[in-house]
């Protein structure tokens, strides 16, 4: 395969094999219960939310929690590299970035703290659709370049002859 050629998404998740598959789903539930249980789109005992969900709070979930789980997924049976730690990054962002877009905007401690409930309903709840539509696109980035990209990898640097000295 030549270096600047690139395999789409569905060509490299083709590849896949099943353990992969089964970290993806794992990494989906764990990542749907870590977000919805805290922000009440589950109900439990253990929290309350102020303000009723919006209508697209369970689609985002889902949608962050699929793809967080295929983020997390590129990283079995290998290692990460600093070229692909950038990603991880990214991945984590988008992931961390949907918490705020689907929780209660004034059940939120960071958000009252900074703007108190009636800005939290004025300012922060109208930005929530677009910290969810931030936290899928910065989540599918990661995903298509972490699975489009491993089939590669970078050539080792090796020093010119030029620098160094024989003797």
């Amino acid at each position: 395969m030549k270096d600047d050629h690139r395999t789409s998404l569905a060509a490299a998740l083709s590849h896949w094999p099943a353990r992969r598959w089964l970290a993806a789903v794992g990494g989906a539930l764990i990542t749907y219960l870590i977000v919805a249980v805290p922000t009440d789109l589950i109900d439990t005992p253990l929290f309350t939310r102020e303000v009723p969900p919006t209508w697209w709070s369970f689609p985002v979930l889902a949608v962050t929690a699929g793809l967080t789980g295929m983020v997390a997924a590129t990283y079995v049976a290998r290692e990460p590299t600093p070229q692909n730690d950038r990603h991880r990054r990214f991945g984590a962002a988008g992931t961390a970035i949907s918490f705020f877009a689907v929780g209660c905007p004034v059940c939120n401690k960071l958000v009252l703290l900074a703007l108190g409930a009636s800005g939290a309903m004025q300012y922060f709840e109208p930005i929530q659709p677009l910290l969810a539509a931030g936290s899928v696109a910065l989540l599918t980035w990661a995903l298509h370049q972490r699975a489009t990209s491993e089939d590669r990898c970078r050539a080792p640097q090796v020093p010119s002859a030029a620098g160094s000295t024989n003797g």
